[in-house]
């Protein structure tokens, strides 16, 4: 009898674009460019998604990049953390303030200069979580691709400008802090052992909450427990984190498969419109308002930015930030964004439809 060794339909493309986004991180850390291993694997899968490479986004191993990601951004959690949430109220409440202002001025942009209906076009502009976003939107009549294609080019955008600004303007070195984060402590068994446990619970935990991006959210809450109670001083691996980056970066350049060139040229014209906006914003508010809430400029940026929960806590790790504060943020944003989706925002997207 023969064995049959075919690689299942799937294996061949995906592996084709882990290689693609690997080769492109380890370029862009050559070259000593901020982010090097999620923004090389990013811009390299999507040049290949581009030029119409039959790739598959690594999709199925997101639910295992997640836990580290988590983990690693627990360890930026400290037993002085939370002993500032009374200093970051004034921070929230400027969060929920910014969030109705920019959806005041980027939806009817997204309605005016790229004739969307209006559900699409609220559910595209709100950086409330790609997934939550594009599911709530989809259920309510919106367009799911390009509502999905308008978070991933705002994500890709934001993370890129970020990443560029830090570097070349306020000097930070985002090439490998983000890497070498946390790795003073002694890595052992006990160690391994200790973060492995947050993972896998936290996973499990957060799909048994339901909370959002569960398997980066549970993860991240038990490490951060872990952290803030002296059990772990450890972060994940250097490699493990490289290797999470690749693939996180990959899929971000693989969400722009099998869409029209057309659709993507004009998504991520508009997207970039309007997430430049949205970042000018957010600067504006960091620096009118950040000596009110007792942080630094370039923290209230990053915590407003409308970037994504795991992008922009990876830049806050890279430039020695408070992942807390930074993470708690984007956390908010996410919750407030989900809670309000379903009614406010659908009502006065069917008033503006009227």
């Amino acid at each position: 009898m023969k064995l049959n060794h075919t690689l299942p339909p799937k294996t061949a493309p995906i592996a084709l674009a882990l290689v693609i986004g690997m080769t492109g991180g380890l370029g862009f850390s050559l070259m000593g460019l901020p982010l090097p291993w999620m923004l090389g694997a990013m811009f390299a899968s999507f040049l290949a998604v581009i030029a119409k490479v039959p790739l598959h986004g690594p999709g199925a191993l997101r639910p295992y990049v997640m836990p580290v990601i988590g983990v690693m951004l627990g360890a930026g959690f400290d037993t002085q953390t939370f002993s500032h949430l009374q200093e970051w109220a004034f921070s929230l409440i400027g969060l929920i303030i910014y969030i109705a202002v920019a959806a005041a001025v980027v939806v009817p942009l997204y309605i005016k200069i790229g004739r969307l209906d209006p559900v699409t076009a609220f559910f595209s502009a709100m950086p409330g979580g790609l997934n939550e976003m594009t599911i709530i939107g989809g259920e309510l009549g919106g367009d799911e691709k390009r509502i999905i294609l308008s978070h991933a080019a705002r994500i890709v955008v934001t993370v890129s400008f970020i990443a560029v600004y830090f570097r070349l303007v306020l000097g930070y070195d985002v090439a490998s802090a983000a890497v070498n984060s946390g790795t003073e402590v002694a890595f052992d068994f006990k160690a391994g052992a200790i973060l492995l446990s947050c993972a896998v619970l936290g996973w499990i935990l957060g799909k048994a909450l339901k909370l959002p991006a569960a398997p980066l959210l549970g993860p991240l809450i038990l490490s951060a427990i872990a952290h803030m109670t002296g059990i772990s001083h450890s972060a994940p691996p250097p490699i493990l984190v490289i290797c999470s980056q690749i693939i996180l970066g990959t899929m971000m350049g693989c969400r722009f498969m099998g869409a029209p060139s057309k659709l993507i040229v004009e998504t991520l014209v508009l997207s970039a419109i309007a997430t430049t906006v949205m970042l000018a914003m957010s600067l504006g508010f960091a620096v009118a308002l950040h000596s009110m809430f007792g942080q630094t400029t370039q923290q209230v940026l990053l915590a407003y930015a409308p970037g994504g929960l795991t992008e922009m806590s990876l830049v806050a790790i890279a430039m020695n930030g408070d992942v807390a504060y930074i993470a708690l943020h984007h956390l908010a944003r996410i919750v407030i964004l989900i809670a309000i989706a379903p009614s406010i925002l659908s009502g006065l997207a069917m008033r503006l439809t009227r």
